[in-house]
């Protein structure tokens, strides 16, 4: 499969067409150029590094869209076992932008819900690239009650733009869908572990998002509103996206500073992208750790922690 460089990835593109060009030239097993391709391989390795440590929030932003870029689909091949997909809200229909079901993680039931951006222009078209509709919102509560039901731990793997903002969802209640998640998951009394793995954009991913541990990946992002959106408003041009993005703390550093998330989870060199099964099994074992963490707690502190962890959220210090 061939590979997508975003433009600060260009040089590492670059570098690996020379060593790709050198190993099918060097299909009698010549040394010399054999020599040739280790030295290239060092010099990508240390380039990648040298890219990746000074990464820019826009820079990180776009790594949190790349094509490449695993999906909760991905993860639920990799990082999940015996997943049985649930459909449907039992009101309106079924919203294929929130994939849901049983599986196991690590050994552990549990019940996962995640946002699909889909790959490629028709899966894309039929995931409405991962906005969810206000019928995605209640299959996903739908699925949060039945695992609450049968004592099951949720996970939520969020990945959106944002909530779907078309005529027909606001029509449906798209605003009270949203809502009305909020105030079932801060009660829920089960452990929930929400972790962003690309864009957490806006209230279409805190629908989802209100875990008693919140996780992101290395380069994902998470925000009120995308940096187009908030450069249209301040400066009425979404061409400062990244002027934008500079201001608004959107990267897991910037958002586990100030306790908005719990943990981050480090991504291989080069991003998720580069290296997906290494990146599920990162996910996995911070996943597996929280989970373990969380299990032994009651119902009663569960929620408790979860409304306590929110609502200590915005506290301004006036020294």
């Amino acid at each position: 499969m061939s590979q997508t460089f975003l433009d600060f990835e260009r040089p590492i593109g670059e570098l690996l067409a020379k060593v790709s060009e050198l190993r099918d030239l060097n299909s009698s097993g010549n040394m010399d150029i054999a020599s040739q391709v280790s030295s290239l391989e060092d010099e990508v390795q240390n380039l990648t590094h040298r890219i990746f440590s000074s990464l820019t929030p826009w820079q990180k932003t776009q790594l949190s869209r790349h094509p490449d870029r695993p999906y909760t689909g991905d993860y639920l091949n990799t990082l999940f076992t015996g997943f049985f997909e649930l459909h449907g809200d039992r009101n309106y229909g079924d919203d294929k932008a929130i994939l849901g079901g049983l599986a196991q993680l690590d050994g552990i039931d549990v019940m996962v819900i995640g946002q699909e951006k889909g790959r490629g222009t028709k899966e894309k078209v039929y995931r409405n690239f991962g906005m969810p509709k206000p019928e995605g919102y209640r299959k996903a509560l739908r699925l949060m009650r039945l695992a609450e039901k049968f004592r099951l731990p949720i996970v939520c793997l969020i990945d959106t733009p944002g909530a779907y903002p078309g005529k027909g969802a606001e029509e449906r209640g798209q605003a009270e869908a949203i809502a009305r998640n909020l105030k079932e998951m801060i009660a829920l009394t089960v452990p929930v572990v929400a972790v962003v793995i690309g864009e957490g954009g806006s209230g279409g991913a805190l629908a989802i998002g209100l875990g008693n541990r919140v996780l992101m990946m290395q380069y994902a992002i998470y925000s009120v509103i995308s940096p187009e959106g908030c450069a249209s408003i301040l400066w009425k041009d979404s061409a400062k996206a990244e002027l934008a993005a500079d201001a608004m703390r959107l990267t897991a550093e910037n958002l586990l500073e100030i306790r908005v998330i719990d943990d981050i989870v480090p991504e291989p060199v080069g991003g998720a992208h580069r290296d997906p099964i290494t990146a599920s099994e990162l996910l996995r074992e911070h996943l597996a750790r929280h989970l373990r963490e969380l299990i032994p707690l009651s119902p009663e502190e569960l929620s408790r922690l979860r409304y306590e962890k929110f609502m200590a959220m915005g506290v301004v210090l006036e020294g």
